[in-house]
C-alpha cells in the first residue's frame, strides 16, 4: 500500500512527465474507468489485455452485435470453403473478463463531461474512451446505391448477412454469367481482400461454373496488395492474360453508379451489366469517430493519432483503433487487434503514472487465399519513429515467395490464434472451420 509521502511523490513525477492523468492519490482511490465501443479486434483486444494487465481498471465494452463475426477469412464463406457459422463466435468470455458489456450502440458522447450516452438512453462516464467501431461505409459517393438497391447489390465488406448472401447470389447464378466485382480508391479496410475475394470465387467458378466470368472494375490504377503473388496465381489457375481467361482486370475504374434493377454499373469510362454485382463503396472511419470531432485528416476521412498511446491528435482522452486511424499501418485485422494491445499497455502505464513505450513496435501477418489448397501472406515489422511521428517498417517484412499448400495450413492456423487471443477463448475452444 502507497504511503501519503509516496503517493505525493507519484503525482510529482505524472506532473513532470506532463501526462493528463488523474493525480496519482485519486488513481489509488478510484478504480480507472475506460469505455469501449467496439468489439471487433481492437476493441476486444483492448479491453480483455486492460483487465489482463491491470484488473483494477473498469472496463466497459459497449458493442451491438449479439456474435463477433470475423472479417478476416470471411472470403473463404463467399468462396464455398467455410459456413458463417465456423467464423462466428461468442463473446461469452470477453463477457467473463471485463466489468460490463453493453449490447448498445453509442448516439453522443461528451467529451468534455467524458460521458457516453447509448441508444438505449443509458449513460456511461469515463477516464478515458477508447472507439474502435471500424469504419462507416460511404453508399452516397456512388449515385443509386440507396437502401432499396442494397437489397440486391451486396458489398459483404462487413462479415455477417451480407457475406452469405453474396455467397447465395454466386449459387444461384447460370454457369456461363458474369460477377462483377466493384474496388473503391485506397485506403479501404484490408487492401488485399477484394484481390483474394476474386481468387476463391474463381476457384468456385472453376469446378460449378466454369463458362462463368469475373469483371473486376479497380477504382486504383494497379492492384495494391501482393499484385505479383495474385496475378501469378491467376495465370496459373484461371488463365489469366490469356485469351480465356476467367477474370478480366479493369484498372482505373472507379464505380459511380448502380443501376440496382438493371444489374447495370458505371464508372467514368463504362456502363456494365452482370449477372451478380459486389459493389464496395468508398470508405472513412467510423461515424461515431465524428461525434468528437476526431475525423479530421485526409479532407476528413480519417483519425489522426498519437502513435504510443493511440490517443487522438483532436480529442484528449480519446483513443482511436484499428481501421479508423489516419496511418501508413494497413487497415487489417491484425493490425486491429496489435493496435489494442498498444493502447491498453499505455493505458495502464499511464493510470499508474508511469510514461508509456516511447518507440512502440506492432506487427502485422496478412494470409491470402489464391486456391481451395494454397495461399500466401505479407508479415510486416513496424516501429514508431519519434522524429517523424510515424511508423516505420522495419528490417525483415516482406511477401511470401510464392503461394503453397503449407500456407494455406498456417493460414487456418493464425485463423484460429487470433481469434483465441483476440476473445480470449480458452484452450479446448472446439473451432469448426475447415480452412
Amino acid at each position: 500500500m502507497h504511503t501519503p509521502r509516496r503517493n505525493f511523490l507519484i503525482a510529482a513525477a505524472v506532473g513532470a512527465l506532463g501526462l493528463g492523468v488523474r493525480s496519482a492519490p485519486a488513481i489509488a482511490k478510484a478504480r480507472p474507468r475506460v469505455v469501449i465501443v467496439g468489439g471487433g479486434y481492437g476493441g476486444a483486444a483492448c479491453a480483455r489485455h486492460l483487465k489482463l494487465w491491470d484488473p483494477r481498471v473498469e472496463v466497459t465494452l459497449i458493442e451491438p452485435s449479439p456474435h463477433f463475426v470475423s472479417c478476416p477469412m470471411s472470403n473463404t464463406v463467399i468462396g464455398g470453403l467455410n459456413q458463417v457459422e465456423d467464423i462466428t463466435f461468442p463473446y461469452r468470455y470477453i463477457r467473463e473478463a471485463v466489468d460490463r458489456f453493453v449490447r448498445d450502440s453509442v448516439t453522443r458522447i461528451d467529451a468534455g463531461k467524458r460521458n457516453v450516452t447509448t441508444a438505449s438512453g443509458h449513460s456511461f462516464p469515463y477516464d478515458r474512451l477508447v472507439l474502435a467501431a471500424g469504419v462507416e461505409l460511404q453508399f452516397d459517393q456512388v449515385r443509386g446505391y440507396d437502401a432499396e438497391a442494397r437489397k440486391t447489390i451486396k458489398h459483404a465488406w462487413k462479415a455477417g448477412p451480407e457475406t452469405v448472401a453474396l455467397r447465395r447470389q454466386l449459387e444461384a447464378m447460370k454457369d456461363g454469367g458474369v460477377f462483377a466485382i466493384s474496388i473503391p480508391m485506397a485506403p479501404f479496410r484490408c487492401p488485399p481482400a477484394p484481390y483474394e475475394r476474386v481468387s476463391l470465387i474463381a476457384n468456385y467458378f472453376k469446378k460449378a461454373k466454369p463458362r462463368s466470368k469475373i469483371l473486376i472494375l479497380d477504382g486504383n490504377q494497379d492492384i495494391i496488395s501482393k499484385k505479383a503473388l495474385f496475378t501469378t496465381a491467376w495465370e496459373k489457375h484461371y488463365g489469366f492474360g490469356g485469351d480465356d481467361s476467367m477474370i478480366d482486370y479493369r484498372p482505373g475504374n472507379l464505380a459511380s453508379a448502380i443501376d440496382a434493377k438493371a444489374m447495370k454499373l458505371s464508372t467514368e469510362f463504362e456502363d456494365v451489366k452482370a449477372d451478380v454485382v459486389n459493389l464496395i463503396p468508398p470508405m472513412r472511419a467510423a461515424a461515431v469517430t465524428a461525434l468528437v470531432g476526431a475525423r479530421t485528416g485526409d479532407n476528413g476521412t480519417w483519425c489522426p493519432v498519437d502513435h504510443t498511446t493511440h490517443e487522438s491528435s483532436e480529442a484528449p482522452h480519446i483513443h482511436i483503433l484499428g481501421d479508423s486511424i489516419l496511418s501508413n499501418l494497413s487497415k487489417a485485422g491484425a493490425l486491429a487487434n496489435n493496435s489494442g494491445k498498444l493502447c491498453a499497455s499505455a493505458l495502464v502505464e499511464i493510470f499508474n503514472g508511469r510514461r508509456p513505450d516511447p518507440a512502440p513496435v506492432v506487427t502485422s501477418t496478412c494470409y491470402s487465399a489464391s486456391t481451395d489448397h494454397t495461399a500466401f501472406h505479407v508479415a510486416t515489422v513496424f516501429r514508431y519513429n519519434p522524429a517523424d511521428k510515424s511508423m516505420e517498417v522495419q528490417p525483415g517484412s516482406g511477401v511470401s515467395d510464392r503461394e503453397s499448400e503449407l500456407e494455406f495450413e498456417m493460414m487456418r492456423g493464425w485463423a484460429r490464434n487470433i481469434w483465441a487471443d483476440t476473445l480470449g477463448l480458452p484452450e479446448n475452444y472446439r473451432f469448426t472451420n475447415r480452412v
